[in-house]
């Protein structure tokens, strides 16, 4: 799915920290972090902050363990579960899920549930965006489907220069300055201590 909250500076300060602190155990291991790693550090994080920072967080990965999908909220609870929404449009996504989800479903069914759960959220909340991108997140790596549907296409082509006609609008006032250029030609050469 996707991360949201209501402001993305949280979020990619929160990412960044916990994504150098992956790092750092990489490095002191010699081992992936586990997704369970990264969460506790994420849920940690927004616990000590007790929901100022303002994150509400999707996270999936995959591990030695398999693939995990947790919510995280912004006063640092979190719940593990097969699907997951946050944000504006997540009760519309979730009446979606709740209604299309089954247990071992190919790619193509996930995705076309998850476009759905989306395509809801956007229709049906104000706050939410006019388009679908995915994130598949498998075992050999993880693929982002940018603008995968576009919901709300632009209707009309905007013209560049805007050219109204004479008397379109009415004039109020009018003031026109002159202003005087002086302009000195040559060079003079300028004094010096030598």
């Amino acid at each position: 799915m996707l991360p949201l909250c209501r402001w993305a500076a949280p979020v990619w300060g929160a990412a960044a920290m916990v994504s150098s602190h992956l790092e750092l155990h990489k490095y002191s291991t010699g081992r992936q972090a586990r997704v369970v790693t990264a969460m506790t550090l994420l849920k940690s994080h927004l616990f000590r902050y007790q929901g100022h920072v303002s994150a509400a967080l999707i996270l999936g990965g995959v591990d030695l363990h398999g693939p995990h999908l947790f919510t995280i909220f912004p006063h640092g609870s979190t719940d593990a579960l097969p699907y997951a929404t946050m944000g504006s449009g997540s009760l519309n996504a979730m009446a979606v899920f709740e209604a299309g989800y089954k247990d071992d479903m190919s790619r193509e069914e996930a995705m076309a549930l998850a476009a759905r759960a989306i395509r809801s959220g956007v229709y049906n909340d104000l706050g939410s965006g006019s388009n679908i991108d995915l994130c598949i997140i498998s075992g050999s790596g993880v693929e982002y489907l940018r603008n995968h549907e576009y919901l709300q296409g632009k209707t009309y082509a905007r013209q560049f220069p805007v050219k109204y006609a004479p008397g379109t609008a009415p004039v109020l006032k009018e003031k026109v300055t002159l202003s005087q250029v002086a302009v000195i030609e040559g060079v003079e050469s300028m004094e010096t201590d030598n």
